[in-house]
């Protein structure tokens, strides 16, 4: 049984695009939990990780963002493609390698099977497709399999992963929460992959809401993972702190760059 979950703070939201995406991709047996959001993500999600490590025949576990829109008729299947090898602990449809902090983007994207959709409210709507979206477009490089982290507006979490691994909740509300999974469950041995899946984001030109909390998310995760895997968080010396906030401030200030060019070609669009 594969299972779908998501933690709401806006239903109007998650009724437009999550929900009907799960409506979409979901079998007559599977479980459906929309949790009432209160406190951190991290924590909505451990709470969706609990009830779903209850179910005996649980065969997945699918998170999605209440602004995330399943789109793809054969999902399930190529979730259970995705899980056939026993070591895989999580897949995605966007993933880089090369990941060195919450920042994942600036890795090597290998695979973005999405479309980022914004809203009417900016510039009369648009989107913008993920280099996988369409086959035809698809570079060279592009290729799904083993990566470093994928992008947490959809996550799809072994049985394994369910029952061993939890989001730590010491790390903030909301940033860094998909970075950190994916780094524990890498440190467990297993896997973690993109897959062919087909979603749609909707989500506002705006990329990072809150810089302060995000550059704060960018340094705990750094300073928890300093040293315990490769090239993640790895600043030594008296200077590490200020060189962490160094570093998230210039990751910030590079996302918030490549903000403004979304808005850019958004304008483009319009005129």
């Amino acid at each position: 049984m594969i299972a779908f979950g998501s933690a709401v703070t806006a239903p109007d939201t998650y009724e437009s695009y999550a929900a009907p995406g799960i409506r979409l991709a979901a079998e007559p047996d599977s479980e459906v939990m929309a949790h009432a959001a209160d406190g951190s993500l991290f924590r909505n999600y451990n709470l969706l990780l609990d009830r779903a490590a209850e179910f005996d025949d649980l065969e997945a576990l699918v998170i999605v963002h209440q602004d995330t829109e399943i789109v793809d008729p054969q999902f399930c299947a190529k979730v259970r493609e995705a899980l056939a090898d026993p070591q895989v602990g999580l897949a995605g449809c966007v993933g880089a390698i090369g990941v060195r902090s919450i920042a994942w983007w600036e890795g090597s994207v290998t695979w973005a099977s999405f479309t980022h959709r914004y809203p009417e409210s900016e510039f009369g709507g648009g989107e913008f497709p993920g280099f996988a979206w369409v086959d035809e477009d698809k570079p060279p490089y592009a290729r799904v399999g083993e990566v470093d982290s994928v992008d947490g507006f959809l996550m799809v979490l072994a049985p394994w992963t369910v029952r061993e691994v939890r989001f730590d909740e010491s790390l903030g509300k909301i940033h860094g929460y998909d970075f950190d999974f994916c780094l524990q469950v890498r440190e467990a041995g297993r896997k973690v992959v993109t897959a062919d899946l087909r979603v749609v984001h909707h989500h506002s030109l705006t990329l990072i809401g809150d810089p302060d909390v995000w550059v704060e998310g960018h340094m705990r995760v750094a300073e928890k993972w300093d040293g315990r895997m490769p090239n993640v968080g790895s600043v030594g010396g008296d200077w590490k702190q200020r060189a962490r906030r160094a570093e998230a401030e210039a990751a910030v200030l590079r996302n918030q760059f490549v903000s403004a060019g979304l808005h850019g070609q958004a304008h483009a669009k319009q005129l």
